[in-house]
Formats: structure tokens, sequence, C-alpha cells
């Protein structure tokens, strides 16, 4: 949205307003609508005032962290009766308007009223769905668009429901493996928060008494003391707005959002959990794709758009581009760098021997292997970690408390 200011005359008067529009035509049309007696003169795009400058970004701020998506459990359950009725030969239509009566979930009910009109208007359900596709994410839009485009849309639901439910089943296993460390981690910083309140300032006053010259280990410990005890709030508070404004850069920023894509792929254990999962959600639907008849630079389209990885996304986009050149899918495959050998050669030899969509099919099911594989040992990988963090923790306590004290000890003696 654009700032326009629009000069008219209206009653012998010359007036000037500014509106907010996507274009200066739009503009000059509200204007005209809401004075219809008036003569437009000229509109030409300003500046937004300080106000409006604040105003917008304050919306956008808030609107883009607290965005949140459709429970998967009733997206499942709405897709799941979706499926039924177009399955017994309702129209998809009827079948919208049914499920968003009988949906408690007041977000998907608003979606699915909406959804309602525009299918009214004219529109397929792929458009109508299209303005949602955070809400109810990429993979929902992408089966949706295979029902159309094949004209079997129940069995599109149908499959949309179990790679939701795939879905949500990794996202659980991902959060019951992540408890344990995330509860570790908790406890270390609370007991570290304690130990710097209130014990470490013990230590400090008689520190001070003796006037000694303290050896590295304890003035880094004293400094920390110091900026929590001091300063702890502010500490928080910009913890807490530095996450927040990572969040509205990543949801708003393309660039941003690119290179944080790029670098968390090399953060040890996130970045395979991320990739496994991104590769394994793209080899099914794209599996699906190819199964359903859909022609191969289409189905690696629909198949992309499900990818939130920018870096990953931009690859695989480049097969496209490939195959459009004259490449065959092993080729295009290949040069993205994201396939191992061994999986570059079922692809190969699923191409040349008239079965590529079986051959995918134990692909996707490799990657889906190795997520798995991951998910299942997270506790395992991450536990070295933690164990090395309380021992650095624990080690520094130590010197900075009992170094200066055997000193003093050692000055006694002497």
């Amino acid at each position: 949205m654009k700032y326009y200011e629009v000069n008219y005359i209206h009653q012998r008067k010359r007036n000037k307003e500014l509106v907010k529009a996507m274009s200066r035509k739009d503009a000059i049309m509200m204007i005209k609508a809401r004075i219809p007696n008036g003569t437009v003169l000229k509109a030409y795009e300003v500046s937004a005032p300080l106000e409006h400058k604040i105003s917008d970004f304050k919306e956008s701020f808030f609107g883009a962290i607290s965005k949140k998506k459709i429970k998967v459990e009733s997206l499942i359950s709405a897709i799941r009766q979706l499926a039924v009725m177009t399955n017994a030969g309702i129209s998809i239509h009827d079948s919208i308007r049914e499920v968003a009566k009988a949906t408690v979930d007041k977000d998907l009910k608003a979606i699915f009223e909406k959804v309602d009109d525009d299918l009214n208007s004219g529109k397929s359900l792929t458009e109508a769905m299209a303005p949602y596709k955070y809400e109810v994410g990429d993979v929902t839009l992408a089966m949706i668009e295979l029902g159309e485009n094949t004209g079997n849309m129940a069995e599109s639901l149908t499959k949309l429901a179990e790679v939701l439910e795939e879905m949500m089943e990794n996202a659980k296993k991902l959060k019951s493996a992540m408890r344990y460390p995330i509860t570790v981690i908790v406890a270390i910083a609370i007991a570290f928060t304690i130990l710097m309140m209130y014990v470490v300032p013990k230590f400090k006053d008689i520190f001070d008494k003796l006037g000694a010259d303290l050896p590295a280990p304890t003035k880094m410990l004293l400094f920390m003391e110091h900026a929590i005890n001091t300063y702890g709030h502010f500490i928080l508070l910009g913890i807490i707005a530095t996450v927040m404004y990572h969040k509205y850069l990543y949801k708003t920023n393309d660039d941003y959002k690119r290179k944080v894509d790029k670098y968390i792929l090399k953060v040890y254990l996130i970045g395979n959990v991320i990739f496994f999962a991104s590769m394994s959600r793209f080899m099914l639907i794209f599996t699906e794709l190819v199964r359903a008849g859909i022609p191969i630079a289409e189905a690696l389209d629909t198949a992309v758009i499900t990818i939130d990885n920018e870096e990953i996304k931009e690859k695989l986009a480049s097969v496209k581009h490939g195959v459009e050149r004259g490449s065959n899918l092993t080729e295009a495959f290949d040069a993205t760098g994201l396939f191992e050998g061994m999986l570059i050669q079922m692809i190969k030899a699923g191409e040349s021997g008239g079965a590529l969509d079986q051959m995918l099919e134990k692909v996707s099911e490799y990657y889906k292997n190795r997520f798995n594989n991951i998910i299942e040992n997270l506790s395992a990988y991450i536990e070295p970690i933690l164990i090395g963090f309380i021992a650095a923790m624990v080690l520094m306590l130590a010197l900075g408390i009992f170094l200066p004290m055997w000193d003093m000890a050692s000055a006694v003696k002497h």
C-alpha cells in the first residue's frame, strides 16, 4: 500500500486529501466514490507521514509475530470430512459450506466461510485458498491444486490428510525428543541465575575486603554477577525484544530469511533435521504428482512451494530450469548437490526403466527414515553438548570462587 495526495475541487473549493491505496488509479477512484460531485485535479505519490509510518510498522510487526497457523488436528478433521463428502459425489462447494458449519475451530470456520464466498464469485478452490497459505500450509495448497488438475479431489484430499497426519506425528516426535534437553537447559539457567544473584555476592564481599589481585575466572564471574544483578531486567527485555524482532524480520524480509535459512543448515543437528524434513516432504509431494500423471515441470513447481527453507527451495527450483533446458531429471537433481550418489543412481534407474514413480517413492522413504532416525536418537546427539555445557559452567564457578581462596590460604601460611 502506498500514500497519494489527491487534489480535487468540491463546491468551488480546492481541497487535498491523503489517501492510502494500491495505485494512483485506486486513490483517484476512492476520492470519486466518496465525493461523486468532486473534480479530481491531480494525484501523486508522497511519503507516508510519521504517525502513519509508526502505525504501519506496529501493525506489520505485531501482525507478523502474532500470526498463527490453524491447529493441525482441526485441519486434518476438516480435510477428512471434505474427502468423504466429495467421494460421495457432493460438490466441493457444498462440502466446504457444510464443513464450515460443522467445525468448532473459529479460525478455520472463518477461512472456510470466506472460501465459500470466493467459490460463489467464480474462483477455483486453489485460488480461494491461496490467501490462507500461511494458515493452512503449502502442502494443503499443493494437494488441492493436484486434485483440481487431476479431477480426483477426493483422492487428493485423502492423501493430504495422511500427509498432514504424518507431519503432525513428526512434530510430536520432535517435541518429545526436545523435552529432555530443554528441561536440562532451563534447570541449568535457573541454577546459574540463583548462584549469580545470591551466592556469588557473598564471596564478592570477601574478595573486596581482601583487596587482592583476582584471577581472570573470578573477574569474569564477578562481571557476570554485576551485569545480572544490576541490568538483569534490561538484559531479559533485550533478549525478548531481539527474539521478537528476529521473528518479524524472518517473516517480512526475504533477504534476511534467505541468509538465516542458509546459515541454519550448517548448524549442528538442527541443519540435518531441517534438511531431511524438507527433502522428505518435497519427494513425497513430487512422487504423488508424478504418479498422478502431472507433467514433470508442473510437478516440480507445485512440490517446491511446500519447502520453507529458502536455500533448499532455490536449489530445487533450479531442477525445473534444468529440465526445461533439455537435461533429464537425473542430471537436474544431481546438479543441485542435495542428493547422495546412491539416490541419483536410483532415480536414473527409474527414469531409464520407466518406473520413475516407484524409485521416487523409495527416495522419499529414504529421507523419511533418515529424519525419523535423527528424531529417535536426538537425546543421544545432544547429551554430549549438555554435558560439556554443564562441565564448563561448573569449572568456571569452581575456578572463579576457589582460586582466590587458595591464594588466600597460601598467603596465610606464609
